[in-house]
This record gives structure tokens, C-alpha cells and sequence, in this order.
């Protein structure tokens, strides 16, 4: 969960998601688990790991592999780039998706 953090982290700071409260998850399909979050206040926070199948739906969503946020927090993988590569796929209202396009 510290590694999702440190990724979403800089998002949920970036000025253009100022005012923005939503549910947001995460989903890693390799290990059939995912992460359930907020983005409030600037900060990404209230991190909980669930079961796929216990998945409330969130606002935003998010899945990658495993590797891919690993690549990320490493540096070698950048999430603008992840994403026009099909690694990070994100659902999101549109407006939400405009705003969100800017933090990155």
C-alpha cells in the first residue's frame, strides 16, 4: 500500500485535484486483490486492502499488474506513460478525467 501511495501520492497534491473528494480503487488483477482508498483534501488516504470479489464500486478505478507499480515507485515506469501504454487503465466520470489528466 505504500508503494500505491507513493504513486498517487504527488496526484492527489498536484493543484488540479484540489476539492476533489472521491472513492477511489485500485485493482491488481496478477494477485486477484485490490486497494480502496480516498482522494480528499489533497492527500491520497484511508487505505485498506480488499478481497476483488468484496469490491464496493468506486468513483475512480484503477488496475495494473503488480510489476507495473513497482516499475513506477521505482522510477523505471512513469503512470502518463503506463497509461498510453494500456498498463494503468483508469474509469472515471469525464470530468473527473480531465482533472486527473492534468495532475499527471
Amino acid at each position: 500500500m505504500t508503494a500505491l501511495q507513493g504513486v498517487l501520492g504527488p496526484i492527489a497534491g498536484h493543484k488540479a485535484t484540489r476539492g476533489l473528494d472521491r472513492s477511489v480503487s485500485c485493482r491488481f488483477p496478477d494477485l486477484d486483490q485490490a486497494v480502496l482508498g480516498r482522494l480528499h483534501d489533497g492527500t491520497f488516504s484511508d487505505l485498506k486492502a480488499v478481497e476483488v470479489a468484496d469490491m464496493p464500486r468506486a468513483d475512480v478505478r484503477m488496475t495494473m499488474t503488480s510489476d507495473d507499480l513497482i516499475a513506477m515507485t521505482e522510477g523505471r515506469l512513469s503512470f502518463p506513460k503506463a497509461m498510453l501504454a494500456g498498463k494503468v487503465k483508469v474509469e472515471a466520470p469525464l470530468k473527473d478525467l480531465f482533472r486527473l489528466r492534468s495532475a499527471f
